[in-house]
């Protein structure tokens, strides 16, 4: 049997090359290198390390989260307010503004009981802290979230085990603030210590509680007349996920 003669992969490569720049507006070459910034090509990426924010109130919020110790950012879901949160608290301890984060939510049910859950404490409360998970693996990759989580860099926990603490040289980010009492937020808040940052976050409209249980509406209000408090309150124009969660919660 012949052996079929052996096709150089060099003299291909000429062919390739024509293909590519055949898709390629001007007969240019796609450079993996290129930055939109320096005029190159470039191209959309999935994770950038830098965020940029889509709206007025989305820098307000990035601003506030700079220049400010205790921010509580306001505003419908979709609108970037845990992820910007993270994004910065994961670029605090990057650069050494701090040495861990902190990442609290209260572990409420929307409107369904799940009953027991089995495992050890980390394991009940995964469901209630899955944003907190993919929002944080989403910046930092799955080996390094499990290596910080591991040697406590990262913690997350439940608004029940914070009393007591004293948080200095920490990024803490409240979660879901709309489904604590007004007596949780005050403890929360008071667990700021030296070089440290707070942002909670919510929607006060969407609380899981009994209608006026949530202590994050009156919280804020209070909060506003403090001048080294910024309050960053979103609103539909600022919504981030598809149009339409825009436009049905004009009307639901």
């Amino acid at each position: 049997m012949a052996r079929r003669p052996h096709r150089s992969s060099v003299a291909e490569e000429p062919r390739k090359a024509g293909a590519l720049r055949a898709l390629l507006p001007d007969d240019s070459v796609w450079d993996p290198l290129a930055s939109r910034a320096a005029g190159g090509t470039g191209r959309d990426q999935r994770y950038v390390r830098t965020i940029r924010p889509h709206s007025d109130n989305q820098r307000r919020l990035i601003a506030a989260i700079e220049e400010s110790h205790v921010v509580v950012a306001l505003g419908p879901a979709g609108t970037g307010k845990t992820y910007l949160a993270i994004a910065k608290a994961v670029e605090a301890l990057e650069a050494g503004q701090v040495s861990r984060i902190l990442l609290c939510r209260p572990a409420v049910e929307a409107g369904e009981n799940l009953g027991f859950l089995p495992g050890a404490l980390e394991d009940k409360l995964a469901p209630y802290l899955r944003p907190l998970y993919d929002a944080l693996n989403d910046r930092l990759g799955t080996r390094r979230l499990k290596q910080a989580l591991g040697d406590g860099t990262i913690e997350i926990a439940p608004v029940a085990y914070m009393r007591g603490r004293t948080l200095n040289n920490a990024f803490v980010v409240i979660d879901e603030a709309q489904n604590c009492t007004y007596g949780q937020l005050k403890m929360l808040l008071t667990r700021l210590g030296w070089h440290a940052t707070m942002v909670l976050t919510g929607d006060p409209d969407q609380s899981d509680l009994l209608p006026g249980v949530s202590g994050l509406g009156d919280i804020a209000t209070r909060l506003q007349a403090l001048e080294d408090v910024a309050v960053i309150r979103l609103g539909d124009a600022d919504i981030v996920r598809h149009p339409l969660v825009a436009s049905m919660l004009t009307v639901i």
